[in-house]
């Protein structure tokens, strides 16, 4: 009896263990012409990448050589073991600000002991995704709903412009997590602020918006650092008291152990975990959006496998938690990328150009870093789906709602939780409360389609109520279900007998099972019956296997209506039957001569 169980454990562990192993299929695809696209593909996004490595190593207060090494060793291990073709991963925004703000309050940003916290906190990110990779909980994303990472990701993106305000007018303020000071702050200081620092964070904000609006395909962040570079230059800023971002010290990872201090793994788990489930969202949802243009099959296991083991084998190569970019992903499948060579090889032109280019890096102000985080921060922002959201669901509203104002008042890290927390309820609370609706045959209808009986306003049998559970009848629903069978039991005691009709359910558990039998049992006592009608093959071997089958013998399960309503007229009370003017199925008894002649109305409009 043991037996069955101990396979199918071993079936799921290797399962889990198989998708950990590369899914190779592209290298079919490898031909002189695909290779060609993914380079040219690759060095669009090298390019890109390029100042936003700076940037997003910058807000997770890192310096910038973090950055260019998880843009450079991440999106490799993602791709070769992820299941997306064009997805690209590394430093994105949402990510890096939940490194500083895991990491801010315990460490001092860009010290040493903040650069191996964030290194171990990278770490600990992979091996919770590669925990639910070998989970096979996948699936998981799909119960979370996108209003958590819309409300986050708008929440971080105001937190992250207001982090930047400093560096713009040059003048020391509090962490903008903390409101209230922060406003205080700068209402005080800010007369003292920079005007050279302001003006290079105008110009390169600026400058930045202006390139996208008018020359989308030019990289507007690498022009905009330059530019403002260039007035940094002319005004003699750094003299001035503008800083910049100064020597990178190398810009080749180098392999190193994390630290595994127990009580930093321990202090850092909670945000560790907040972080795997951010990340992989992210990851999920940007790769199914690109795979609905590219007819792409996903495997979401494999994908979380795939980020899992980039932040694993990543923080040996110093690299900070990274995830799927939206940007970089999206360059990369419009530029024309067919294969996960694409993110090989645009890890390798960012070494290349890097060989060239970093000692540049040197001489670029923090005042234009700023400008640039703002302009990311503000896109980040999707105007689009808030609204969206806003007119369409009061619940999704919510759930942004509450994720946004946790994220700006509370805690980063705490309103990931609030959000998927939320998510959950709003969902169990919906399946809780299946829609039962009652039923009857369309007279104006030849097929004699059953409609909602209150919403088309028609006429039931008196003897005989027909509803209808669109829903899982699991124990989470159980008590709604039983109350609505109470309220139709009051509202139409005439109505003894019940067709139940679960076409609508998608699973039935045990105690489901328990109450149709309960219902069976109080019908058959007040002088009525109740049936069954499914024809789902799966539904009705449950309702064999829980016994439902034997407590209402097998005559009271169907697998058609009309098979039902023949067993059931028979078994009603044919005195009332003599007598009714309603009779809507064609299976009622004939009418008789001496009827009425509301009668013979009533049949003669009824179906045949």
């Amino acid at each position: 009896m043991n037996a069955v169980p101990v396979v199918a454990v071993l079936r799921w562990i290797k399962a889990s263990i198989l998708g950990l192993f590369p899914d190779l299929r592209w290298v079919s695809e490898l031909t002189p012409t695909t290779l060609r696209a993914d380079a040219m593909a690759a060095l669009t996004g090298a390019t890109i990448v390029l100042p936003q490595g700076v940037a997003f190593a910058a807000i997770a207060g890192l310096p910038p050589e973090y950055g260019f090494y998880t843009a450079m060793i991440t999106p490799v291990i993602a791709a070769i073991f992820g299941s997306s073709w064009h997805l690209v991963s590394g430093p994105t925004t949402a990510i890096s600000a939940l490194v500083f703000g895991a990491l801010a309050g315990s460490f001092d940003p860009g010290s040493g002991a903040f650069i191996q916290a964030a290194i171990t906190l990278t770490l600990l990110v992979g091996i919770f995704q590669l925990i639910l990779a070998l989970a096979r909980f996948g699936a998981l994303v799909d119960f979370v709903s996108h209003s958590v990472m819309v409300g986050f990701t708008a929440g971080a993106a105001i937190l992250i412009a207001l982090s930047q305000v400093k560096h713009a007018l040059g003048i020391e303020l509090p962490r903008p997590e903390h409101f209230f000071e922060f406003a205080q702050g700068l209402w005080t200081n800010a007369l003292l602020a920079n005007w050279r620092s302001i003006a290079i964070a105008f110009v390169a904000l600026g400058v930045g918006v202006l390139v996208k609006r008018f020359w989308p395909k030019l990289p507007n962040y690498l022009i905009a650092l330059f530019a403002a570079s260039l007035l940094s230059i002319v005004l003699d800023a750094q003299v001035n008291g503008v800083n910049v971002v100064g020597v990178i010290p190398s810009i080749a990872p180098s392999f190193g152990v994390p630290s595994l201090s127990l009580d930093v793994l321990r202090d850092l788990a909670p945000s560790a975990l907040a972080i795997a489930l951010v990340g992989l969202l992210e990851a999920v949802s940007i790769a199914r959006a690109i795979a609905v243009k590219s007819n792409q099959e996903l495997d979401a296991n494999r994908e979380f496998a795939g980020q899992g083991l980039s932040n694993i084998v990543g923080s040996f190569f110093k690299c900070y938690a990274g995830s799927g970019s939206f940007t970089r992903s999206g360059v990369n499948y419009e530029s024309g990328a067919r294969t996960p060579m694409a993110a090989v090889f645009a890890a390798v032109f960012l070494f290349i150009i890097l060989l060239f280019v970093a000692p540049l890096f040197a001489f670029v102000p923090i005042p234009a870093m700023a400008g640039v985080i703002m302009l990311v921060a503000w896109k980040l922002i999707d105007f689009k789906e808030i609204r969206h959201i806003i007119a369409t669901s009061r619940s999704e509203t919510a759930i942004a709602s509450a994720t946004f104002g946790a994220t700006l008042f509370v805690d980063l890290e705490f309103a990931i939780y609030v959000g998927v927390l939320l998510s959950f309820l709003l969902f169990l609370n919906r399946t809780a409360r299946p829609f039962i609706g009652i039923g009857a045959p369309d007279p104006s209808s030849p097929a004699r389609v059953f409609r909602h009986a209150g919403l088309h306003g028609l006429q039931e049998c008196p003897q005989m109520v027909m509803s209808r559970l669109d829903g899982p009848l699991y124990f989470g629903s159980v008590e709604h279900v039983r109350r609505q069978f109470r309220t139709i039991e009051r509202e139409r005691s005439s109505q003894k007998h019940m067709l139940f009709i679960v076409k609508g359910v998608g699973e039935i558990d045990l105690p489901g099972a328990e109450l149709m039998i309960e219902e069976a049992r109080r019908r058959k006592r007040r002088g009525g019956s109740f049936h069954v009608q499914t024809k789902t093959p799966g539904t009705i071997q449950k309702l064999n296997r829980f016994h439902v089958a034997n407590a209402l013998s097998a005559q009271h399960i169907h697998q058609s209506k009309s098979e039902a309503i023949a067993e059931i007229v028979p078994s009603l009370d044919q005195d009332i039957c003599a007598t009714c003017l309603v009779r809507i199925f064609k299976e009622c008894p004939k009418v008789l001569a001496d009827d009425t002649d509301a009668a013979g109305q009533a049949t003669k409009s009824s179906p045949t």
